[in-house]
């Protein structure tokens, strides 16, 4: 069986377990501050993946970078975090700059990939745009955190369809990728580097 086969079979499964937790509201059994944790520790794995497994790592790098840029697409989510704090399912230090934040970020990434600009160009809007949105879901999970620790009940709907594929999936998946395009844009320029040499 092929790398890429495996790869997404486990990708696909990982997903289905996240549905599943989601269905089933198995967060909710957990202490609140389970669900940043668990988004720490999937990302963990996933970069543990990939740095240690080189037919892991050689997938990953034969991936178009726009592709993995598109990924943050997703984060189009946060425009469903406004109506939960309208409601006051979700406070605000989280929600609205956080809404926000994923929804500007999501919109860049459709501008940075589709812009019609060089390759060279384009490398340097993405790494730009990959900073930004680092910087952006890391306050997320850290401001999640803090409700989650503090034992806010506001961040319940992290634990329940679909937010629950938030800190299960997508966070995880998200963070991965940002750290991922920093390894490939830096591989990116020592190899043109030593090529001027």
């Amino acid at each position: 069986m092929s790398t890429a086969i495996v790869i997404r079979l486990v990708f696909w499964s990982w997903f289905a377990v996240a549905v599943l937790v989601g269905q089933q509201r198995l967060l909710q059994r957990l202490p609140l501050p389970a669900a940043p944790g668990i988004a720490l520790a999937l990302t963990a794995l996933l970069l543990i993946g990939y740095f240690c497994l080189t037919a892991l790592r050689e997938w990953v790098h034969r991936l178009d970078l726009r592709g993995l840029v598109l990924v943050h697409v997703s984060r189009l989510i946060g425009i469903y975090f406004l109506p939960l704090y309208a409601r006051g399912e979700l406070p605000y230090a989280f929600a609205v700059p956080g809404g926000i934040g994923d929804i500007i970020v999501a919109l860049c990434a459709l501008l940075v990939v589709f812009l019609p600009v060089g390759y060279e160009r384009r490398q340097h809007l993405i790494y730009i745009w990959n900073v930004v949105g680092f910087i952006d879901i890391m306050l997320i999970v850290a401001t999640a955190a803090y409700f989650s620790f503090t034992g806010s009940t506001q961040m319940r709907p992290l634990t329940r369809l679909p937010l629950s594929l938030l800190p299960t999936f997508l966070v995880p998946l998200i963070i991965s990728t940002h750290i991922v395009i920093f390894a490939r844009i830096a591989r990116a320029r020592a190899v043109t580097t030593t090529i001027a040499r």
